[in-house]
């Protein structure tokens, strides 16, 4: 009697395929992931509070067993500082990032929605944002008010929002364009449950990306501000504020300026090499 069973797949073919993960991609992961938990655990790791100075070890070498990181020009422990540093430049990323998306976002549906006047406004006013130098504003602004964590992270916050709103704007506009946004208002759905229930998650992958790109970015503008001495300002410190107090010892002591800077360098080389790799996996038109 002839077998009628079907032949039985290869174990190889009945196991699921995982997407495969590059390594330089797991590496970026487990740096952002190392840096948070860092950030969230500064209290308890730090060796030394955030202003114990050590007058006896001043300029200390790295290596000594009190001190890993060696200590600064008032004898403060480094590896401390740069704990207590990478919690607040992260503050600042996080929530910079976090009011430059909603901002522009917002903005972004807005122009979609409404179209004609404020439509123009909202589009004058990021051509106006992407012409001007941040860079230069940010000083301005800082230097007549004075600088204040709240008010840096809300400045910081206005960065980029421009590239969100476009964005948003043109996104909503496709979406409508397809119908399904059309066919929810028959059915009687208001506009806000309209882009925030139906026409926010499908464009929330390509804003998700932008907010990868934006985040070093911002990094990077706290660390200049900061180096400028428009920053973070004493007692409070950030990896900027080192890098900017550093400098005048940068011959006789390096690694005061060293372990911020490698900080600031690997954190947003991380931080783009995920947002490339979620760019690639979540672009439709390379599947």
């Amino acid at each position: 009697m002839a077998d009628l069973s079907l032949p039985q797949q290869p174990a190889a073919r009945r196991r699921l395929s995982l997407p495969k993960i590059p390594t330089a991609v797991v590496v970026a992961i487990a740096w952002i992931v190392a840096i948070l938990v860092v950030a969230l655990l500064a209290d308890t790791i730090a060796p030394y509070s955030l202003t114990r100075m050590d007058l006896k070890n001043r300029l200390s070498m790295p290596g000594n067993a009190t001190h890993w990181l060696g200590t600064d020009e008032l004898g403060r422990d480094v590896l401390s500082r740069l704990l207590f540093s990478i919690r607040i430049s992260l503050l600042i990323a996080f929530g910079a990032t976090a009011i430059s998306a909603v901002l522009g976002t917002l903005l972004g549906f807005l122009a979609a929605h409404f179209r004609g006047l404020i439509e123009q406004i909202v589009l004058m006013l990021a051509d106006f944002q992407a012409s001007m130098p941040f860079l230069i504003l940010a000083l301005a602004v800082l230097a007549f008010f004075g600088s204040s964590l709240q008010l840096l992270v809300c400045l910081m916050g206005l960065y980029g929002w421009e590239r969100y709103a476009r964005i948003a704007r043109g996104l909503a506009i496709s979406a409508a364009a397809q119908g399904y946004a059309g066919a929810i208002r028959q059915l009687g759905a208001t506009p806000s449950r309209i882009y925030f229930r139906h026409i926010l998650p499908n464009i929330a992958s390509t804003l998700i990306v932008s907010m990868t790109l934006v985040f070093p970015e911002v990094i990077l503008l706290e660390s200049g501000l900061s180096f400028l001495g428009l920053g973070v300002q004493p007692p409070m410190t950030s990896l900027g504020n080192m890098v900017g107090y550093a400098r005048e010892y940068l011959g006789r002591a390096p690694w005061i300026m060293l372990a911020p800077a490698t900080t600031i360098v690997l954190t947003t080389l991380a931080v783009s090499i995920i947002g490339d790799w979620l760019r690639d996996k979540l672009d439709p038109t390379l599947k």
